[in-house]
């Protein structure tokens, strides 16, 4: 079997760090190069104990990642919206795929990047042509596509809650409420005080309340699956943990419907995703049982009687790194690449117990 050549940008973030772990096992994937200014010099083996060829590369300066790229199949970026937008053109006009971990190309309407992510967007027409990689949802769009947007992990997680009660129009019009939660290492590997262990740990709270930059993508998202536009108010919030995401959506249902038949309705829905299980109840739904892997656990709850009539509640669990990054960019390289949509992703080492 012949191994592609596939280089990663940005490879000493979190989410750069987890993808290098990924490609480095992965039975089709030459790894060919990794850059990082904060690890240049270093290998690949001494600062995550890969071993074999992938562990042997060194880390090489961001700024020859245009010429490290010569030759690969496909570029994964795990880096700031702000570089892969000056990047992705160049890699693009090569002939190389590309799959963009940042949040520089999710979204279809340009406009909206000055408001939540500070910039006029400089190459808004391959917005047009970007595919959204949530496979579960729109795994059609990504083989055809040159670019692929990795999506966030908050909008993974709520999306993948609501999209069967919204694509079998379930819900009635009422807008939908996501309180998320996220390990600290959502924020990436930036030193500030709020993020010190002393700040974070034995504590919670929200953050960009109101105006976080995941809010539009999970509008676009949904929009997808109902065919219409749906009001939505999204809370992030800091959990004292180092990684996993955990989602409450709350929904309004047309009609009764019981808890059981509403799992069923999930499960018939994602009944061929190797990486989403739908659950007996809400309860069962935790952490623990997805960090380190590519799943998502998702547990449905509804009343028909009680305070609130007709409430629908769904609660998913992914890991912010993997399913919520690092893991479905792999997942978007198998498929964009005609391979099996699970390779390199099976075995990823879970933390449970």
């Amino acid at each position: 079997m012949h191994n592609r050549a596939i280089g990663l940008v940005g490879a000493s973030g979190y989410s750069g760090i987890e993808t290098t772990r990924i490609l480095s096992a992965h039975p089709r994937v030459e790894l060919r190069f990794v850059t990082s200014d904060r690890w240049q010099g270093s290998t690949v083996a001494e600062r995550l104990g890969v071993s074999g060829a992938a562990g042997a590369l060194q880390y090489e300066n961001l700024d020859r990642s245009r010429d490290l790229a010569k030759g690969c199949d496909a570029v994964i970026l795990a880096t700031p919206a702000e570089f892969s937008v000056a990047a992705v053109p160049f890699l693009l006009e090569r002939g190389i795929k590309v799959i963009d971990i940042s949040g520089a190309f999710r979204l279809k309407e340009a406009a909206e990047y000055p408001l939540f992510y500070g910039f006029q967007h400089p190459a808004p027409h391959l917005l047009a042509t970007a595919a959204y990689g949530l496979p579960e949802l729109f795994r059609s769009e990504i083989p055809r596509a040159s670019l692929i947007a990795n999506p966030g992990c908050y909008p993974t997680g709520a999306v993948l809650a609501l999209a069967p009660f919204l694509k079998g129009q379930f819900l009635d019009d009422s807008p939908v409420i996501f309180d998320a939660a996220s390990g600290t290492t959502g924020a990436g590997r930036k030193g500030t005080e709020d993020l010190s262990f002393a700040e974070v740990d034995e504590d919670f709270r929200a953050y960009r309340v109101l105006k976080h930059q995941h809010t539009p993508e999970i509008a676009q998202s949904l929009f997808s699956c109902r065919g219409a536009r749906i009001l939505i108010t999204f809370t992030a919030h800091l959990l004292p943990v180092k990684r996993g995401l955990f989602t409450t959506a709350y929904g309004r249902l047309r009609e009764n419907r019981s808890t059981a038949e509403l799992v069923q309705v999930a499960r018939e829905f994602y009944r061929s995703e190797p990486f989403v299980t739908v659950l007996n109840s809400a309860e069962e739904v935790n952490l623990r049982s997805v960090v380190g892997t590519n799943r998502c656990l998702l547990g449905i709850a509804s009343q028909s009687e009680g305070y609130d009539p007709r409430r629908l509640v769904v609660v998913s669990a992914i890991d912010n790194l993997v399913k919520g990054a690092a893991g479905q960019a792999v997942q978007n390289l198998n498929i964009a690449m005609g391979w099996p949509e699970t390779e390199g992703l099976l075995n990823l080492r879970g933390f449970y117990p």
